[in-house]
């Protein structure tokens, strides 16, 4: 059981995925105690615009960096609150500790805590946790499965589709500049179904096979590098709009298949 990337020993891989797992329990514990409460009163960080945060984001991560702290304090770490520290590992922990705080603070349950493990080479691993719905997926080292109330189950994406009979999801209808909108829409007018408003909840249920491209643009690295790591492990592709790395963010085009995302791809690359 190694990475792709970085060389890392079963027993390593294993330390590995018993952190992350503390890290995704700790978060929900402080997630869940302001979901949905009337004690959540969600600050505005844009200059113009509104990109909520809230003290549950904020609590989640702190949360998160501590047991890093304590128990992997030779890696670094990115988070969307907190920003960088440097480590000396050669692995970085990219948090994001809620995304999708807009359905958050609405009381909708397609926001997710992120929690990606990247190397030099990009995204390794990643679990991306609902905690309301106490559905935890999970992605790398040899892994790809959902833990739930269910039990767990083997996660795969689906094959076999063609773009014409493609489920595609994106979190905003407008997906990002004029330009790039244009592009989404040549391949979402070729879809069967098109579906907004999930956040990282629609990568997840790429890797569980129920839908088959994710499209989005405007993204940053904390957004993608655990969803990423999981859509692989489950067999899907992941890259960029034109077909290179996706973990620093921008823009990122998710498929179930190499064919499908293939299709996908031309179609946002035709002049």
């Amino acid at each position: 059981m190694t990475s792709a990337n970085q060389d890392i020993p079963v027993e390593g891989a294993e330390r590995i995925m018993a952190v992350a797992h503390r890290l995704a329990d700790a978060a929900r514990i402080e997630t869940l105690g302001l979901f949905r409460s009337p004690g959540l009163h969600p600050d505005n960080k844009a200059g113009t615009g509104f990109d909520p945060v809230t003290e549950a984001d904020r609590a989640s991560e702190r949360a998160m960096r501590a047991i890093l702290a304590a128990e992997r304090p030779e890696d670094a770490i990115l988070g969307e609150e907190y920003g960088v520290q440097n480590g000396q590992s050669g692995l970085t922990w990219v948090l994001d500790p809620i995304d999708g705080t807009r359905a958050f603070i609405c009381g909708a349950p397609s926001w997710g805590v992120l929690i990606g493990l990247s190397d030099a080479g990009g995204p390794i691993y990643g679990i991306v946790d609902q905690p309301h719905l106490d559905e935890r997926f999970e992605g790398g080292f040899g892994r790809a499965r959902l833990i739930s109330r269910a039990g767990e189950q083997a996660l795969a994406t689906r094959r076999g589709v063609a773009l014409a009979q493609a489920t595609l999801m994106t979190t905003y209808p407008e997906v990002g500049n004029p330009v790039e909108h244009t592009a989404f829409r040549r391949v979402a007018d070729q879809v069967r179904l098109t579906r907004y408003g999930l956040d990282c909840y629609a990568y997840a249920l790429l890797a569980a096979g129920h839908v088959d491209l994710v499209i989005e643009a405007g993204l940053q690295p904390y957004d993608v590098a655990a969803p990423i790591a999981l859509v692989r492990a489950a067999g899907g592709t992941v890259t960029d709009w034109q077909g290179g790395p996706a973990h620093h963010g921008g823009t990122i085009l998710a498929a179930g298949s190499a064919e499908l995302h293939a299709e996908a791809l031309a179609l946002l690359n035709r002049d």
